[in-house]
């Protein structure tokens, strides 16, 4: 390209500029800039404020010929053009001159949206947590077709070549601010949709999610199966497990499955039912069944073991159900799975 603009420069200046402008991007392409690089140089070159907006994020980077962000509401854009990947608009940068355009602006613009789009391709949109819900849905949906999904997932900023791993979460705490705890170092966005929080990312970290968060976590791979996956999961978590991966429910996770009439139908989960009505009763059959042990329910409950021993008696003949035997907690513990998948 470089030998050309020298053939080319004798022609006329202003072919000597688009092409010095054509070589100026080609550069910054081949070394890889990401998007606030793309604007500085693009600011210095056109000696005026010029400004990148993506539509996924809504987030604006308004960059000054000095290379200094600038604050504050935008001036009319005195030129602009639109970004566009795979054939849809994805964004749009513009130049804030104080004067009338530069005969060479309309062959910055376009290169220029060449670079963003090749930015964003590779990097994805800047790093936000919080991401456009539609983006998301897009995303996860089962209904997606395959190039749609991988749009949706390259404008949130993934890469092709990574997997994505879909939480689901039920959580007071701002989903930005818990996307930024449990994948500290990694993209991760994070949107509200299906009446749960959705969070999208190639690593969790289990152990940093915060107390109060019920959370449920899929398996890395296709985000669809991953969404529901993470819904499955979702059910499973309780006050004692708040945190549940799909990969570690196993067979459990059959029971997510049966219809609720043939749940309701089962003469354990009704026992089960009715004994959940006393708020300590079910506390200390989860405690035992967590467990398996009278001893370490009673250590959990801080009561003494003989006192445990009772509940526990009392509690395995309203069930109906020999609490002492290894069928009959295999049953009390189906039961009790099975009646919280219900109420979830």
């Amino acid at each position: 390209m470089e030998a050309l603009a020298v053939r080319l420069s004798g022609l006329d200046s202003h072919v000597e500029g688009a092409i010095r402008v054509v070589t100026f991007y080609d550069t910054l392409m081949r070394r890889r800039v990401d998007l606030p690089a793309l604007a500085r140089s693009s600011a210095g070159l056109a000696e005026c404020v010029a400004g990148i907006r993506l539509h996924g994020t809504g987030r604006a980077i308004r960059v000054s010929p000095e290379g200094k962000d600038v604050t504050g509401p935008p001036s009319p854009a005195s030129s602009t053009a639109p970004v566009t990947l795979d054939e849809e608009e994805i964004g749009t940068v513009w130049l804030e001159r104080t004067g009338p355009p530069n005969p060479l602006d309309e062959v910055l613009l376009d290169r220029w949206a060449l670079a963003v789009a090749a930015a964003v391709e590779r990097y994805g949109p800047a790093r936000t947590t919080m991401a456009d819900p539609a983006l998301v849905e897009l995303a996860i949906s089962s209904d997606s077709e395959e190039a749609a999904r991988a749009r949706a997932l390259r404008l949130l900023g993934f890469a092709a070549d990574l997997p994505v791993r879909v939480v689901a979460v039920r959580s007071a705490l701002p989903l930005d601010k818990l996307g930024g705890l449990i994948c500290p170092a990694r993209p991760v966005k994070a949107a509200p949709l299906a009446e749960v929080g959705v969070l999208l990312a190639t690593t969790v970290d289990r152990t940093r999610f915060p107390a109060g968060v019920r959370a449920g976590i899929g398996a890395a791979g296709s985000p669809d199966l991953s969404w529901r996956e993470a819904r499955t999961a979702l059910r499973f978590a309780t006050a004692r497990r708040p945190v549940v991966a799909h990969d570690d429910l196993g067979a459990l996770a059959l029971l997510a499955q049966l219809p609720e009439d043939a749940v309701w139908s089962n003469a354990d989960v009704v026992a089960l039912a009715r004994v959940a009505a006393d708020p300590a009763d079910l506390e200390t059959l989860d405690a035992y069944c967590a467990t398996g042990s009278l001893r370490r329910a009673a250590d959990l409950l801080h009561l003494h073991h003989s006192s445990v021993a009772r509940r526990i008696d009392q509690l395995g003949r309203s069930l109906a159900i020999d609490l002492t035997e290894p069928t009959g907690l295999v049953r009390a513990r189906l039961a009790l799975t099975a009646w919280r998948l219900l109420d979830a």
